[in-house]
């Protein structure tokens, strides 16, 4: 049972080797990514949360990029969740950090929904999300797709396991030409130490085509999700969700 528990993660860890040495091989600069994500359950259907993400592109060294964003969400059905959130998104040029001027000082406002299909053990998640850009090079609007798929295992612990490999890519379009914006691949892996916790690390690829907003680069992601529930609540959809960035 043990070793069946072991082997996804040992694939996992040898994965992100593999990626990592990729990246070095090519002596392309490993960025950092990192986020810290609070959400509270005052209900099985209603949540709200607060996120905050800091990058670079070096590793912890050229930081060019910040945002924070808040909002909530709403379970329409056990596979489908409506969020409405709103943030800050400040982008830097490159060569140092937060050099000025700013490429990009942004607020967002986005509708997203959710759709999640379970398989077997697999989780799958498709996420569409329509983001209503007030930006300092003027007004914009962005379509996104992300479709991803987690697998929990783990010695069950009551309510969730403790470990989570997800993969996921995500596509980024406009309502002008040249109409492809952006594609993010990730490849992650979580661990909930409990709960209420769950620690995250993970290699994402980030392609961009002609924007000036963000650069596209390889980023080693590290995240902190911190999810409360009021007392007595039952919900459990923590346990393979795909975190949210």
């Amino acid at each position: 049972m043990k070793n069946s528990f072991m082997k996804p993660a040992l694939s996992i860890l040898l994965i992100l080797v593999l990626f990592v040495n990729r990246i070095f091989s090519q002596n392309v600069d490993l960025g950092s990514w990192n986020i810290l994500n609070l959400k509270y359950n005052p209900t099985e259907k209603w949540s709200v949360f607060a996120e905050a993400q800091l990058r670079s592109l070096k590793f912890y060294d050229n930081f060019h990029y910040y945002e924070y964003k808040g909002g909530i969400n709403y379970g329409l059905h056990k596979n489908v969740k409506l969020t409405l959130a709103a943030g800050s998104y400040q982008t830097y040029k490159e060569g140092g950090d937060f050099v000025l001027p700013k490429n990009n000082d942004e607020f967002r406002l986005w509708p997203q929904v959710i759709l999640f299909q379970s398989v077997g053990k697999l989780k799958i998640e498709q996420r569409y999300r329509a983001e209503f850009r007030f930006t300092s090079n003027g007004y914009r609007n962005r379509f996104r797709y992300r479709l991803g798929v987690a697998y929990a295992f783990g010695k069950e612990r009551t309510t969730y396991k403790p470990f989570q490999i997800n993969v996921s890519n995500e596509l980024f379009f406009t309502d002008q030409e040249p109409y492809f914006e952006r594609n993010r691949f990730l490849v992650a892996f979580n661990y909930k130490p409990s709960k209420a916790t769950t620690l995250q690390i993970g290699y994402l690829h980030q392609f961009d085509y002609k924007i000036n907003d963000e650069t596209g680069r390889d980023f080693l992601q590290i995240g902190y999700f911190i999810e409360l529930f009021r007392r007595k609540s039952s919900n459990t959809s923590v346990v393979t969700d795909i975190k949210d960035n």
